[in-house]
């Protein structure tokens, strides 16, 4: 009797490694293709990790911004700075909310790209959110060859509890052995300074063998950022300012004193006076007069 030769299992198996390869290939979801970085200026970082055009951004023109002036005009020149190929510093806006921090970082670059000269090439701006920031250091090896200055944004960047991804941000903002793409830098917006809650801090003091040096590996991603920008409460007449300059804005139909009561009172109600205050009163206005915002 014959033994069967060693080639005839292999020979049996192959079909059924096809047909699993097959089937996988058909179940598996075909490679996006590259986005174009030409067609707009503005982009997400997708959970898929790859850019997703933005064609029409929600920014506020920067004219508007009333009660920063100081924080608008620092941004500003870091960004010129930046986009005209000079040094310039990462920038961390933190500070009260609803204080035009995330407003500021769009309509700067909307700024900047309004001033360009005609050759000039676009700063382009990419949001990254907070859920996302682990594949930070992928978005900047995609953004690194292009020929474009990026900011990259992240608002309402903070840490809370165990999570240790805060550590990916502190090394892409260091770059770790390549350093950081010279074409990009990073803007952040916080309600907390240091980023991280103060009981992760504590829990760090408490816990760790040196405390000291726990605490100082925490804190220090704050120090990854060139930039502090420190929004606060706005007064009275700051806020009665955002909102006139609103109404003046789209137009609005409605006498001055009455505005100004009324606009007051929504402050009130709200428990706080702020831009996201004075633009929902604005909202609440031109409905009421039926009136339409550009």
């Amino acid at each position: 009797m014959t033994a069967p030769s060693p080639a005839e299992p292999r020979d049996a198996i192959l079909p059924l490694l096809e047909r699993i390869a097959a089937a996988l290939e058909r179940a598996a979801p075909s490679p996006p293709a590259p986005a174009d970085l030409t067609f707009a200026d503005a982009f997400l970082w997708g959970p898929e990790r790859r850019l997703i055009p933005v064609p029409k951004v929600n920014r506020v023109a920067i004219g508007l911004l009333t009660g920063i002036d100081r924080a608008r005009d620092t941004l500003l020149a870091n960004t010129q700075r930046f986009a005209d190929g000079l040094p310039a510093n990462n920038a961390l806006l933190w500070g009260a909310r609803g204080m035009g921090k995330s407003s500021l970082v769009k309509a700067v670059q909307a700024e900047i790209n309004a001033t360009r000269s005609g050759d000039a090439l676009p700063l382009k701006l990419v949001e990254i959110h907070r859920e996302d920031i682990e594949a930070l250091p992928d978005l900047m090896a995609a953004l690194r060859p292009d020929p474009h200055n990026w900011i990259v944004f992240c608002d309402d960047l903070s840490f809370d509890g165990e999570d240790t991804s805060y550590k990916s941000l502190k090394t892409a903002l260091d770059g770790g052995i390549e350093g950081r793409p010279e074409n990009v830098l990073f803007y952040a917006t916080s309600n907390r300074r240091h980023l991280l809650a103060r009981d992760m801090v504590e829990n760090e003091r408490s816990t760790a063998i040196n405390p000291g040096e726990a605490v100082e590996e925490k804190v220090s991603l704050s120090d990854r950022f060139g930039l502090w920008l420190g929004f606060h409460k706005c007064s009275q007449d700051e806020y009665l300012a955002m909102v006139a300059a609103y109404v003046e804005r789209h137009g609005l139909k409605a006498e001055p004193d009455q505005v100004r009561a009324e606009a007051l009172e929504w402050a009130v109600t709200r428990g706080s006076r702020s831009g996201r205050a004075a633009f929902q009163f604005i909202q609440d206005l031109a409905g009421r007069l039926g009136q339409r915002l550009d």
